[in-house]
């Protein structure tokens, strides 16, 4: 059997989706985590664009290879691990799924954007273009719990993450982004039970975001307080 390790960041939402294939799998897997800040030579040198995450392939003949970019990774997982699918069998509705994805990082774009704003004006544009794509989403969700019923998918790994975020972001005192979403609050809350969810990222995530917001100056952490 292979081995694999997961080169990872304790925060990058992209790192916790391939940790959730892995989780959902079952396979067994190292975790390395670098500081993106300072990265190490060894990382610079298997990663062509110099992001997390990787994943590296050791077989048992020695040979190694590595893998970047997180919807890639996840493909492999799905295509090689044995353990539930991850991805529907039909060809369409699989295409489709990989549509969502991408949506999801787009998502994250706007997230970024976000989370990291200094003024109110920028906050409230990335707010509402927030609002806007979870609306999309509300429109192509089904009853649930998941995004596609009852079986759990690479889209729902993918979303996990970017409801995380909210967890923090909702104590600052902007909780109305996802109001009148019934569905897209239905799936965040059946997604964060989720004990692959649960243990993509460490106890200490909350703790790490709020230092990330800190350093980049949010706004987040100046709204006033809502009753």
């Amino acid at each position: 059997m292979s081995k694999l390790t997961l080169v990872s960041h304790h925060l990058c939402p992209y790192v916790q989706r391939a940790a959730i294939a892995l989780l959902e799998k079952g396979v067994p897997f190292e975790r390395i985590n670098i500081d993106l800040a300072d990265k190490p030579d060894w990382f610079l040198q298997i990663s062509p664009l110099g992001k997390v995450p990787l994943l590296r392939i050791e077989e048992e003949d020695g040979s190694q290879a590595v893998l970047f970019e997180s919807s890639v990774i996840c493909e492999y997982l799905e295509e090689t691990q044995p353990g539930v699918a991850l991805h529907p069998k039909d060809a369409l509705t699989r295409a489709r799924h990989r549509g969502w994805m991408e949506f999801g990082s787009s998502v994250l774009s706007d997230l970024w954007g976000y989370e990291t704003a200094e003024d109110a004006a920028q906050l409230e544009a990335k707010r509402k273009a927030l609002i806007s794509k979870f609306a999309t989403l509300e429109k192509v969700l089904t009853d649930g719990p998941y995004f596609a019923g009852n079986d759990f998918s690479l889209v729902d790994a993918v979303f996990a993450p970017v409801f995380r975020y909210f967890d923090l972001f909702e104590t600052f005192g902007d909780g109305d982004i996802f109001e009148g979403l019934e569905r897209v609050k239905r799936w965040r809350k059946a997604l964060s039970e989720r004990a692959s969810v649960k243990a993509a990222v460490g106890e200490d995530y909350p703790q790490r975001l709020m230092e990330f917001l800190e350093k980049h100056n949010s706004i987040l952490l100046r709204l006033p307080a809502t009753a």
